[in-house]
């Protein structure tokens, strides 16, 4: 699963997630979340990856630019307020 495109989706969600978290402005932002929304979707579509392997690099790489998450949440189970 380490092809070319994995590499590049990995490369383009930490551009993405480092800049949301440094405060790029508002159209820069969107456009890039747009192409990375869009490389999924072909990623997907496909089939040169899964739902659930694509859902783990993106959580990787988020919590490799803002840090671990603060809870732990089982799919299907509701979240406290």
């Amino acid at each position: 699963m380490a092809d070319e495109a994995i590499v590049r989706l990995r490369k383009l969600l930490r551009d993405l997630f480092t800049a949301r978290y440094q405060g790029v402005d508002g159209m820069r932002a969107s456009r890039a979340q747009g192409y990375v929304d869009g490389y999924m979707a072909a990623l997907l579509a496909s089939g040169r990856i899964s739902q659930r392997d694509m859902l783990a690099i993106v959580a990787e790489e988020r919590a490799r630019a803002a840090g671990p998450s603060t809870q732990r949440v089982a799919i299907g189970e509701p979240v406290a307020a």
